[in-house]
C-alpha cells in the first residue's frame, strides 16, 4: 500500500472516530435534557422557561462549560495544525448539536416542528432560538468542515484574506446577536419576541459567501 494511500485510510479512520464521538456527545446532551425537562417540565416543555436557580444553575453551567472543553480537547488531539483542528472541532460541534435534536425527538417527540422554540445555551446569557437556526448553523459547521479534509493538502495552504475572515466572524457576531436577543424576556419569564430571521439570514449568508470563495479556491486547478 502507497504512503498516500496509507494517509487516506489513516484520515477515514479518525474522521470516523471523530463522527462516532461526536454522535456519543449528542446522546449524552440529550440525556441530561431528558432528566431536566422530567424535573422542570413534567408536564412538557414549554415557553415561557423556568429558569434553573442556585446550585441546579451553577451545575448546568459549568456542564456545558465542560462540554466545549471536551469538544476541543478532542479536536486538539485530532490534528496537529491550527486549521486542522478548527475543523475537527467545527466537525464535531456540528455533529453533536444535530445528533442532540434527533435523540431528543426518538425519546421525547420533540420538536414537533423545526420552529419550535429552544434553550441553546446559556453562556455568557441565555440562548433562545428556533431549533431550525442552530441546526442551520451545524450543518454549515459540518459542511465547512469536510470541505477542509476533502481537500486537506491544499487547505493548509490556501489564503484567506483578511476580508473575508471579517466577513465570516461578522456572520458569526450577527447569528450570535440573534440567539440572545431574547435574553432579557427569558430572564423576565416571558414569552420570546419574534425570532429575526432576517438577521439570521444575513449572518449565514456572510459565512456562506466566504465559504464559496475558498471551495473554488481549493477545487482550482492552480
Amino acid at each position: 500500500m502507497r504512503s498516500g494511500d496509507k494517509g487516506n485510510e489513516s484520515m477515514r479512520k479518525r474522521l470516523l472516530f471523530l463522527v462516532l464521538f461526536g454522535v456519543a456527545m449528542g446522546y449524552m446532551e440529550a440525556a441530561v435534557v431528558v432528566y431536566l425537562r422530567e424535573i422542570l417540565y413534567p408536564g412538557g416543555f414549554a415557553f415561557p422557561i423556568k429558569l434553573i436557580a442556585g446550585r441546579l444553575a451553577a451545575v448546568e453551567v459549568a456542564r456545558e462549560a465542560a462540554t466545549i472543553a471536551m469538544l476541543l480537547a478532542v479536536a486538539l488531539l485530532a490534528e496537529k495544525t491550527r486549521r486542522g483542528r478548527f475543523a475537527c472541532f467545527m466537525l464535531l460541534f456540528g455533529i453533536w448539536d444535530i445528533t442532540y435534536y434527533v435523540f431528543l425527538w426518538v425519546t421525547l417527540a420533540w420538536p414537533a416542528s423545526i420552529l419550535a422554540w429552544d434553550v441553546l445555551f446559556l453562556i455568557p446569557l441565555i440562548w433562545t432560538g428556533p431549533v431550525l437556526a442552530p441546526s442551520l448553523v451545524s450543518v454549515l459547521l459540518v459542511v465547512a468542515a469536510l470541505m477542509y479534509f476533502a481537500r486537506r493538502d491544499k487547505a493548509e495552504r490556501v489564503s484567506i484574506s483578511r476580508v473575508e475572515w471579517a466577513v465570516a466572524i461578522s456572520g458569526g457576531v450577527v447569528i450570535f446577536a440573534t440567539f440572545v436577543l431574547n435574553h432579557g424576556a427569558a430572564c423576565a419569564g416571558e414569552m420570546p419576541r419574534s425570532y429575526p430571521w432576517g438577521l439570521f439570514t444575513a449572518g449565514m449568508a456572510m459565512a456562506v459567501v466566504v465559504l464559496a470563495r475558498v471551495w473554488r479556491r481549493l477545487t482550482s486547478s492552480c
